[in-house]
């Protein structure tokens, strides 16, 4: 009689829900104007871009399927809100 393989049934882990448990995401420095507060940085890239988004740091826009920063606030930025898109040369040069 042939053996059946049985799977551990584990609950699933809980994720952080401000976003940290993305892949790539790391903790920066923010702009200016928040005074050094740290920010949650992951990079989009443009397969992932599908919406047009402003960039805050240019006021311009950011067309579907150009790569660019999502950035939020680590400590008061856990909803949707929270998040802004921006151009890279704009988050390198806050």
């Amino acid at each position: 009689m042939a053996r059946r393989n049985r799977r551990m049934r584990t609950a699933p882990r809980e994720l952080p829900r401000d976003g940290a448990a993305y892949w790539g995401t790391q903790v920066q420095d923010g702009p200016r104007w928040a005074f050094g507060e740290p920010y949650m940085v992951r990079q989009m890239g443009s397969s992932a871009a599908t919406k047009f988004y402003v960039c805050p740091g240019c006021n311009q826009n950011i067309p579907p399927g150009v790569a660019h920063v999502v950035a939020w606030p680590r400590d008061t930025g856990a909803r949707a809100d929270d998040r802004r898109h921006w151009h890279k040369a704009c988050w390198d040069r806050r």
